[in-house]
């Protein structure tokens, strides 16, 4: 008499997921067993019986299809089955939920043909590749290689969740902790806005902070170890940013060197041995500046060839009540004064992603660096939603009625300072000069809106 086998069983990431999702109310398979193809032994008959739960059938080899990007012994270990297991049926749906919990697969099937286990998986379409938010650990191939290590069946990308993503990011805990720093990190999908689509999931430090460090500077005259000193202070106990933190240390200086003259200073910014504390993970920086000649600010052309008006320039900027912008003018115009100021032209009539990008010209002779202007003024923005975060009525509906960028109108990109700064000898001038002003915009790149936030501060 032939030997009732079970069945080949079908489920895909859509049970998978419910069943994470409801933990253990929703029971996938149970839906489908009207559909249920029973795979005989060669020469069995075909029985309309199935057998009972309990049943075990002694599963000799395993077998894995259509997942040729992994190991066998990966895809076992996630499984955790073993060759010459005996399994029930239940138990083999178990451990294909197991694969399925990954995240990996699209698709799981499974039957046993009286020796062999055999899952048929497809991989799913839609896995990402991992980005470091404020991870302090450098990406590339070592640090590739210590995740392949410690998480079966990562080869580089993730789903945007499931059991692989959250083994991953356990991975990464274990990693930080083994350099001294302990650290709960958590993931989620970034969303590229360029594209405006899930592009990568993100990996970040969420306990405790991560900041920069202290800054060692080398390389810097006499004459500049003050300022230099002032820009390393700065940056000090910002937010670290794993891709972008060097980028910005040098972006800081190098702004620096140019306001100072300095227009072929080079600047290089290197991470160094992390100090971890209870409360903050701090990442120091060694910063190597040459300075190169120093040259006075010559001529700045538009890319029309019209000539900036310096004059004009340190006039607007200097009326300006922003203790910020008075301090960045200090002792006349410098280039950044004069890009800001060119910028501020171009966002006053919408286009919030101007870039303006300066290309110097050296009059060794003269000792003077002349520079030529290119702008890319990027689309047109509008007034969005305006939203003012401060709980008195009175106050908000004051605020409400001062601002006068109506929505749908073209967005004015010096409309905030105005607004905060030029209300004068008023009752809510005087509210706004003792008090600290914040402010966000959030642009929008699919419908291009802003939308403003505002909200007050007592000052301490």
């Amino acid at each position: 008499m032939a030997r009732l086998l079970p069945p080949l069983i079908h489920f895909n990431n859509k049970q998978a997921a419910c069943k994470r999702r409801l933990r253990g109310v929703c029971y996938p398979f149970r839906t489908m067993k009207s559909k249920l193809l029973l795979v005989l032994a060669a020469g069995a008959l075909l029985c309309a019986c199935l057998p009972g739960a309990a049943q075990s059938y002694l599963a000799k080899t395993i077998q894995f299809k259509g997942a040729a990007e992994y190991t066998e012994q990966e895809l076992l270990r996630v499984a955790e089955l073993e060759p010459g297991a005996a399994l029930t049926q239940s138990g083999m749906q178990e451990h294909g939920q197991k694969l399925m919990d990954t995240g990996l697969f699209d698709n799981l099937t499974f039957g046993f043909n009286g020796d062999t286990l055999t899952y048929a998986l497809v991989l799913s379409t839609s896995l990402l590749p991992v980005r470091l938010e404020n991870l302090p650990l450098t990406e590339g191939k070592e640090l590739d290689s210590a995740l392949r290590e410690r998480v079966p069946l990562y080869h580089g990308k993730v789903p945007q969740d499931g059991a692989l993503t959250q083994a991953v990011g356990r991975a990464l805990e274990e990693i930080l902790k083994s350099r001294g720093m302990q650290a709960t990190v958590q993931s989620a999908p970034f969303v590229d806005e360029k594209v405006h689509d899930v592009t990568a999931v993100s990996f970040t430090v969420t306990a405790p902070p991560v900041r920069v460090g202290e800054i060692q500077v080398r390389g810097v005259s006499a004459e500049m170890q003050a300022k230099a000193r002032h820009v390393a202070d700065s940056v000090t106990k910002t937010s670290y940013d794993t891709e972008h933190a060097a980028e910005n240390v040098e972006r800081a200086f190098g702004l620096l060197y140019a306001d100072e003259g300095y227009a072929l200073a080079k600047v290089h910014a290197g991470q160094q041995s992390i100090v971890a504390g209870g409360e903050a993970i701090d990442v120091p920086f060694s910063v190597t500046v040459e300075e190169g000649r120093r040259y006075k600010l010559g001529s700045i052309r538009m890319p029309s060839g019209d000539l900036l008006n310096l004059d004009e320039i340190n006039k607007a900027a200097g009326a300006s009540s922003n203790a910020a912008e008075k301090l960045a003018i200090k002792g006349g115009v410098t280039l950044r004064t004069a890009l800001l100021y060119v910028a501020g032209q171009y966002k006053s009539t919408g286009h919030m992603d101007c870039i303006v990008t300066p290309h110097v010209e050296l009059d060794d002779t003269a000792g003077v660096a002349n520079y030529r202007l290119d702008v890319e003024p990027g689309p047109v923005y509008t007034m969005g939603k305006l939203t003012i975060e401060n709980g008195a009525d009175d106050l908000r509906a004051a605020m409400l009625a001062a601002w006068k960028l109506p929505e749908g109108a073209v967005f004015d990109g010096n409309a905030i300072s105005a607004y905060f700064y030029r209300q004068g000898n008023t009752p809510l001038g005087r509210t706004f000069a003792t008090a600290t002003c914040r402010w966000k915009l959030t642009a929008h790149v699919d419908t291009r809106t802003v939308d403003v936030t505002l909200r007050l501060e007592r000052k301490p």
